[in-house]
């Protein structure tokens, strides 16, 4: 039987993401024989290359398709339309169906330069939007409890599909019993029918596994997380092979919302059905977006789509308009937002400030670096567009104008509609300079200590941030600080740290004396305090928490321990919520 050329461009289309989820799939089973094998380096590689997977077999598939078709075929918006219908009945079966429709529009975008975004061509809007199919398949683990938390929790650790043995599971669970007795809600610890739930998928990231679930009872139910590591120093027997220990026990909704923050890297956990797996997820974090949800386990693209249909939806409530984001304009960056969606969108300018050095390329290489990098809880994710299409009467008329001045070449008025060739997207937060000047004496402590945390958590990581002025990080809503401004951003074995020459002394800090040669890597933290802080009070409250930050020294340590293959993890929770610290891992 002869098929159309929009069936086999359809089926051609399925081929390549039949490629890309083979891959995906494979590189995520074997996170288990990475934390098996405490394998933290090639864990970090197998992350980059699942996230470069993705656009490399969209490009591989394009090429496929250009070899394979005529341009007329593959440039004319009805065999799309044809193939889009094809597809939709190909994939109607799958498990991971909206993976499928996200994967096509990659392919149609690409081929169109993001131009004619319609439904009719491509998924806009999911081919199941009114009838989604419930697999069957049973993605949870239950335990009744009893009355014994201890065993119910020695039931999830060892039934657990971890390879490794744990080095004391009776003191483990003694404290994640005693913990949970303290802190579990009265309705829950009083119910008959109190019960351990959790995925039966292990969530690996970095140097950690997380069992991922909730506590059901008496009407009442609180999500669940328990973090396992390896015991490195821990145990009589832990240098005889490589134990595990129970590291704490979280059951906050804030809490398992920070697990998986769009801050951290994206984890390596089998998903047998993505779009069950999601919703079970906001079950446990109702007020994270799906997109992020997505992102968080590994499907940043669909995460994009979800984000792309949510924004649209919030568009047409006609709430508000976008407007030019609050706090110091950006010398790189025209950053405008639209105040009901905590989103801030953020575009090239076609002019820098004399004080920026870069380019538009090594600004988009630096936002790539950061997408590919282990963002360790302090740098935001983005997501990348091109050609965003808005009508002009969403836009505030002075945010509007501001863009046009700033970025003719990135932003156009055509008709009605206003056409953004190309924007990142990040997570609005309140920026650090302005959340200086609104907060409690006390918040002013904890969040100067935060942000000195965040500083040195992505040096652990290998992130320099080159510029560190406070109008480049923000606070999120748990009052967590966050890096968000790339275009300096380096790795840090690439700097050079130098202490200031001792014979320049007052002469040099004041510009007098001879000239100090400087390289253009090179960096002076003694330096630091005078160019992050204006107000001297501000700068004398960080000096007295984060002293080291202006030590040469603590900086070329630091390099290198990540020379010597030193893999520095950063737990998303407290270390004074642990049952042991580990010398040498970073909490936040």
């Amino acid at each position: 039987m002869k098929h159309s050329p929009a069936y086999r461009l359809a089926t051609t289309i399925l081929h390549g993401f039949d490629e890309y989820r083979a891959r995906f799939k494979e590189i995520s089973a074997d996170a288990s024989r990475r934390f098996r094998d405490a394998a933290w380096r090639e864990a970090q590689q197998a992350s980059a290359e699942r996230i470069n997977l993705y656009q490399e077999k969209i490009d591989v598939t394009l090429g496929r398709l250009k070899r394979t078709f005529s341009p007329e075929v593959v440039s004319h918006c009805e065999c799309w339309r044809e193939a889009r219908n094809h597809y939709a009945e190909l994939i109607s079966h799958r498990l991971d169906y909206e993976l499928a429709e996200t994967f096509f529009n990659s392919l149609f975008c690409a081929i169109f330069h993001h131009r004619h975004i319609r439904n009719e061509w491509m998924f806009v809007y999911s081919s199941r939007e009114d009838a989604a199919h419930r697999s069957g398949i049973e993605l949870c683990r239950r335990k009744k409890v009893n009355g014994d938390w201890q065993a119910a929790l020695k039931w999830a650790l060892l039934e657990a599909p971890l390879d490794n043995r744990f080095a004391d599971i009776d003191r483990d669970t003694r404290l994640g019993a005693t913990f949970l007795q303290q802190h579990l809600p009265a309705a829950i610890l009083s119910a008959d029918d109190a019960e351990i739930e959790l995925l039966k998928s292990v969530f690996y990231r970095n140097k950690g596994a997380y069992l991922v679930g909730r506590i059901l009872g008496g009407g009442v139910q609180v999500p669940l997380v328990l973090p396992v590591l390896h015991g490195e120093g821990f145990g009589d027997q832990a240098d005889a092979d490589p134990c595990l220990h129970l590291d704490t026990v979280l059951t906050e909704t804030d809490e398992v919302s920070i697990i998986f923050s769009f801050t951290r890297a994206y984890f390596q956990v089998d998903v047998p059905v993505p779009g069950e797996f999601v919703g079970y997820l906001q079950q446990l974090m109702p007020h994270k977006p799906e997109g992020e949800l997505y992102a968080a386990i590994g499907f940043f693209k669909h995460g994009k789509t979800e984000f792309f249909r949510a924004l649209n939806r919030q568009v047409a409530k006609r709430e508000d308009k976008f407007i030019i984001a609050p706090g110091v304009r950006g010398m790189v960056m025209a950053v405008f937002v639209l105040p009901s969606f905590r989103t801030v969108f953020k575009i090239i300018k076609d002019k820098f400030d004399p004080a920026k050095d870069v380019t538009h390329a090594v600004v988009r290489e630096k936002y790539r670096l950061v997408k590919r990098h282990d963002r360790v809880g302090r740098m935001a994710d983005t997501q990348e567009f091109s050609n965003f299409i808005v009508r002009q009467d969403h836009f505030a008329p002075e945010c509007l104008a501001h863009l046009l001045e700033v970025a003719p070449s990135t932003v156009i008025l055509k008709d009605d509609k206003v056409i953004i060739k190309h924007c990142y997207t990040e997570r609005m937060m309140t920026p650090l300079n302005i959340y200086l000047e609104q907060c409690s004496d006390e918040e002013k402590k904890m969040v100067l200590k935060d942000y000195g945390n965040a500083i040195k958590q992505m040096a652990a990581a290998n992130i320099f941030p080159g510029d560190m002025l406070l109008k480049n990080f923000g606070v999120t809503r748990h009052g967590r600080v966050i890096f968000y401004d790339y275009d300096e951003v380096c790795y840090l074995t690439e700097c050079n740290f130098r202490s200031i020459p001792k014979s320049y002394g007052d002469d040099y800090q004041a510009g007098g004396g001879d000239s100090l040669s400087v390289g253009p890597n090179d960096i002076f933290p003694e330096e630091f305090g005078s160019f992050m802080f204006a107000n001297p009070e501000l700068r004398r409250l960080f000096v007295e928490q984060h002293p080291e930050l202006f030590d040469p020294h603590y900086w070329l340590e630091l390099q290198q321990a990540i020379i010597d293959g030193r893999v520095i993890d950063v737990y998303p929770y407290r270390n004074k919520q642990r049952f042991t610290g580990t010398v040498g891992q970073l909490v936040y």
